[in-house]
């Protein structure tokens, strides 16, 4: 899993043919903090087919008023640069495998 800041935000979703998911939350996030280990155990069933990512809203306001991240946490899929889909709240490990899954074109074994 990657932690994603202004600096290399861009390299990862733009230069990637692999599609990134972003978890936009906060560190004083209650249900951001509850989902935190439900992301990563989705992030070792589906790397390295979907690459997971993080972004620290409090640290990086500019790129969450960017993508208008109006509540958090918020999980938003982008491929090649582009987003695809978002969904805001907290999901557990299952939730986020399903909706990956059914936004990409694979099925990961």
């Amino acid at each position: 899993m990657i932690e994603l800041n202004g600096a290399n935000f861009r390299r990862h979703i733009e230069r990637n043919d692999v599609p990134v998911v972003v978890d936009f939350w906060a560190p004083w996030c209650g249900p951001c903090q509850m989902m935190a280990p439900q992301f990563s155990q989705a992030a070792a069933q589906l790397e390295p087919t979907v690459r997971l990512a993080k972004l620290n809203t409090d640290a990086e306001a500019a790129l969450a008023g960017e993508f208008n991240i109006r509540s958090i946490p918020t999980l938003a899929l982008f491929k090649s640069g582009r987003e695809i889909n978002r969904r805001s709240g907290a999901m557990g490990t299952a939730d986020i495998v399903n909706w990956v899954r059914s936004l990409t074109s694979f099925s990961a074994s």
